[in-house]
Parts: structure tokens; sequence; C-alpha cells
């Protein structure tokens, strides 16, 4: 025998939905707002080996020298070859600094990719800062294209006044090139304009 459902019961079933729905939406809604506060807060802090953007060079160089190795990688689905022009070189901190990248596209068809970065260890990031850089921008290569991009970075001097920093001697920037996602073409349809010339 089934037991009589009463209005209370139903207006408990309502608010239980209503309540796991307001749920779900905010945890949507903070993972929307988790993504640009994660970002702001690594450029910050340098967290997670994530590096400072600069836009004029540092008012003084230092005696002391660092070793910055060049690291590029591809990943999956790019058919693309990516390496820095120099596998690591030595500079002063507080030396402005320009090293090239190259990228070849060795498939026959047109693809596009995208570079992010970060640099080991994870605490030097904060120090390193990138006046210039390639990175986060669509690169859009044609089959066998090739393309020379350039990074313009230096150490903060500021690292130097960081103890914990005193026995780092080598600093490692990471590429990773990835495939960027191409806006679909638009589809021509019985109402789209034709093209000059055509009737």
């Amino acid at each position: 025998m089934k037991a009589p459902t009463s209005s209370s019961q139903r207006r408990n079933h309502i608010m239980v939905a209503t309540a796991c729905g307001v749920f779900v939406a905010a945890m949507v809604g903070a993972a929307y707002a988790a993504v640009p506060l994660y970002n702001w807060f690594c450029r910050t802090t340098g967290f997670g080996g994530t590096t400072q953007v600069a836009t004029a060079a540092p008012s003084h160089i230092l005696d002391r020298k660092l070793k910055i190795r060049f690291d590029a990688n591809v990943a999956g689905g790019l058919p693309w070859r990516f390496e820095a022009e120099q596998n690591s070189i030595e500079v002063k901190i507080g030396e402005v600094v320009t090293v090239s990248y190259s990228v070849v596209n060795e498939s026959a068809r047109e693809t596009v990719g995208v570079a992010s970065y970060n640099v080991s260890p994870p605490t030097a990031g904060v120090y390193f800062s990138k006046i210039n850089c390639f990175c986060f921008t669509d690169q859009r290569l044609k089959g066998g294209e090739k393309r020379d991009m350039t990074v313009v970075f230096f150490v903060d001097p500021e690292l130097a006044k960081d103890w914990e920093q005193d026995g780092l001697d080598t600093i490692t920037l990471s590429y990773t090139m990835y495939p960027a996602r191409q806006p679909e073409a638009p589809r021509v349809g019985s109402g789209a304009a034709l093209a000059p010339g055509r009737s």
C-alpha cells in the first residue's frame, strides 16, 4: 500500500532540488572565477614557475651570473618541430637578453599552435621577467612553413636580496607548443551573400 504524498513532502523535494541547483550553479561560477584568480595569483607570486611581465629593463646589472637553459616541447596532435636556437646561455642578473626559437610545420596543411611556458625552479618565477614573448599568441603556419620567434627577458636584481636563492645557479625556461582550436569556417547557407561577380 502506497503512503500518501503530502504537499509538505512535495515542498521538501522542491526545496532540495532548488538547493542542489543553486549549489551546482555556484560551483560552475566558482570554476570560471578560479581561472582568472589563479592566473593573477601566479603572475603576482611566481607560483608554479609563472614568470613576470616587464615593460622596461632594470636600472642596474649585477656581476653575479646565472645559466639559463632553454627547453622546447610539442604536445601531441601538433605536427611541428620546435627548438631553441641555443640550449643554454650565461647571463648577468639584470642583463636584458634576446633568445630565438624556431618552429617548422612538418605537415602539408595549415596548422595553428600556441605556446605556454614556465620556469624551474618554480621559486625563480617571481624574478624572471619577460619584456617580449610569443607565448599565448596563436601561431598559424602553412604546410612546410618555418618561423623564427624571439623572447626578450631578464632576471630581476631583486633575486640577489632573497637569501633562499643564494645557491641558485641555473634557471630553465620551458615552452610547450599546443594545438590551438581553430574556429569553424562559416557555412554558406541559402541566405548567404554571393561573392562579388557571381549571380
